[in-house]
């Protein structure tokens, strides 16, 4: 691979804490009781709007576009409280970068709150763009963010690869014609039994392995401390 496409929640960061906090404070907010934490985990992945009709199922269209500014507002306010890398996410990204691999994020969380994120957990600089549900028409699994990542960073199809955390990112890639990896340690890792990606990884370590791999047997040369 060349290429690198990282969803974020679930994928580089575990954030199910911060947002469930902001799910359950707009709940509260409505004056609703709040959600169990794994049960908001499961409704992350398709972008805050899908987040907020799932957490408020009886909400009106109105009463949704409230919830959506009141949710959003509260999230930017407190989204790295408790989020955190996953454990050998910062170490993973360095390698990468120093093996010579281009990466970017691709993710339907809104791409302000995603860059400060990635910005206050200092994982930004790893990355040639950082793209968010809000950056394109369509949110995945459209294949619209992927494609112009390929346009704009010159790199073919087949030497790309996106990783994420649920069947969102396999659909995804398989609608760009990417290949995906997916990772059992985030969110919705029972999602790929319906949806199975390529191979799959249960931390971050394996990943880079098998990337530098594939590269030292393409006969690149970079720096491969592993």
């Amino acid at each position: 691979m060349d290429l690198l496409i990282f969803d974020l929640d679930g994928t580089l960061i575990d954030s199910k804490l911060d947002l469930a906090h902001a799910v359950n404070a707009t709940r509260r907010h409505f004056n609703l009781p709040p959600l169990d934490t794994e049960l908001i985990s499961t409704y992350v992945g398709n972008g805050a709007p899908v987040l907020m009709r799932r957490a408020l199922p009886e909400a009106s269209e109105e009463e949704l576009a409230g919830a959506l500014q009141y949710f959003l507002a509260y999230y930017k306010d407190h989204a790295v409280e408790n989020t955190r890398p996953y454990a050998g996410i910062p170490e993973a990204l360095s390698q990468l970068a120093a093996a010579g691999l281009l990466m970017a994020v691709l993710t339907n969380k809104p791409d302000a709150v995603s860059r400060h994120i990635l910005e206050q957990l200092n994982l930004a600089p790893y990355f040639a763009r950082i793209y968010g549900g809000n950056s394109f028409e369509n949110k995945k699994p459209h294949p619209a963010g992927v494609h112009k990542l390929l346009e704009e960073l010159g790199v073919a199809a087949d030497r790309t690869m996106l990783v994420g955390d649920s069947a969102v990112d396999v659909r995804t890639a398989r609608n760009a014609g990417i290949r995906v990896c997916g990772v059992t340690y985030g969110f919705q890792p029972d999602s790929f039994r319906e949806h199975p990606p390529d191979m799959m990884v249960d931390r971050p370590e394996a990943l880079v392995r098998a990337v530098i791999a594939e590269r030292k047997a393409r006969g690149i040369t970079g720096s491969y401390d592993v």
